[in-house]
């Protein structure tokens, strides 16, 4: 069982779609499901998928990470009635979500791109549970970065770790003796800490919660030591403020646009 069986078993349960079982039997149909409003869209192909496992074939007319107009028709749906309606939300649910995603991802490395071509635009780990890899791949969608996608394939050291341990020295040094292979990134609050790290070299360090002004001045010092070093800029960013970070920032991290996006409105119509 993979996830779109697991997705659909919760919309289906064990008896079913009762009021669409109970109206019909074998009838045919075709579907399209049309764009409401200007996106870049995703989930296209999971919709395929959620077509495919309810015994309906679908017709994709546009690509994943195309920026659409307003009532694009995107894909053409035909089978059974009953496969389509009971697939309907499920799709809708994706396109929708995973579109709002790429779309914001793409308006903010749009507007950063002017000012530092070289600058990545990443999602955090804030994200719905059993839903990460479909919000992170909208990011990627939208031209975005995905980050890590666990706590098992790169090391952060966040604060609570180093309050745990003792002292940003220590929690570097205990991680370069017991883990090989992995990039180490370390978050800090301060210029001292971020200098620190930087003589420990570390990999990336993240300046978290830094206003402009402060962290252009931290890059700068972080640079000096080792050029190297990726400059990860997270917390408090924004739309509205991104591009005060972009021209000296390695990557900018922002959970809002996994957690906080509002989905993009498609619709399913019977034709």
């Amino acid at each position: 069982m993979d996830d779109i069986d697991r997705f659909l078993e919760e919309d289906l349960g064990d008896e079913g779609d009762i009021t669409t079982d109970s109206i019909f039997i074998n009838e045919q149909a075709k579907a399209i499901i049309v764009a409401n409003e200007d996106c870049t869209i995703a989930g296209l192909e999971e919709t395929e998928k959620v077509f495919k496992k309810t015994g309906a074939k679908t017709d994709l007319l546009v690509k994943d990470g195309d920026f659409i107009k307003k009532d694009t028709i995107v894909a053409e749906i035909a089978g059974p009635i009953k496969s389509i309606l009971k697939g309907e939300r499920l799709a809708l649910n994706f396109i929708g979500k995973m579109s709002g995603i790429a779309s914001e991802t793409k308006k903010l490395v749009d507007k950063c791109k002017v000012v530092n071509k070289n600058v990545n635009i990443a999602a955090t780990r804030k994200t719905t549970p059993g839903f990460r890899k479909y919000e992170k791949k909208a990011v990627i969608l939208g031209g975005g970065d995905p980050h890590r996608y666990g706590l098992f394939d790169a090391v952060m050291i966040k604060d609570n770790h180093i309050k745990c341990v003792g002292s940003i020295e220590k929690a570097i040094n205990i991680i370069k003796k017991n883990v090989r292979d992995k990039l180490i990134e370390i978050e800090v609050d301060n210029e001292e800490d971020a200098i620190k790290s930087a003589e420990l070299k570390v990999d990336v360090i993240m300046l978290d919660n830094f206003d402009p002004d402060y962290a252009e001045y931290t890059a700068k010092k972080i640079k000096q030591i080792d050029k190297d070093i990726l400059l990860e800029i997270s917390g408090g960013v924004n739309f509205d403020n991104i591009i005060e970070y972009a021209s000296f920032a390695d990557r900018i991290s922002l959970g809002y646009i996994t957690h906080s996006i509002s989905s993009k409105d498609f619709s399913l119509n019977i034709i």
